[in-house]
């Protein structure tokens, strides 16, 4: 069972930048599908970026050009780095991972990311 952990949120303004890291446990890792959900007050949870065991990167139509998640396998890490903030990208930001012969994804416990001035 993999286990994740995130940090990196915080509270920046419209126009700011972040980055989020996120360590996981488990040997399975490097071939994991890794993932970026967020979850904002009233909303569904939806998922921004994943990325492949290859590197293949896939983002919602929202955040391309503005965030890019990347991974580190020997650190058994993921990042999200997020530039352009927006007001509307205030949410609970999970880092997630799943198999890749799987659709259930595993969360870790959140960050929260507020942009406002």
């Amino acid at each position: 069972q993999v286990q994740l952990m995130e940090s990196g949120g915080g509270l920046v303004q419209p126009g700011g930048s972040l980055r989020l890291s996120c360590a996981a446990s488990g040997s399975i890792f490097s071939r994991n599908v890794m993932g970026w959900f967020r979850q904002a007050p009233g909303k569904e949870r939806e998922l921004v970026a994943s990325i492949t065991s290859g590197g293949t990167t896939d983002y919602t139509d929202s955040v391309k050009g503005r965030f890019s998640i990347s991974r580190d396998n020997a650190k058994n890490t993921v990042y999200l780095q997020m530039n352009s903030l927006k007001p509307e990208d205030t949410a609970v930001y999970y880092c997630s991972t799943r198999s890749p012969w799987s659709t259930i994804w595993t969360w870790g416990q959140g960050t929260q990311v507020t942009v406002s001035s």
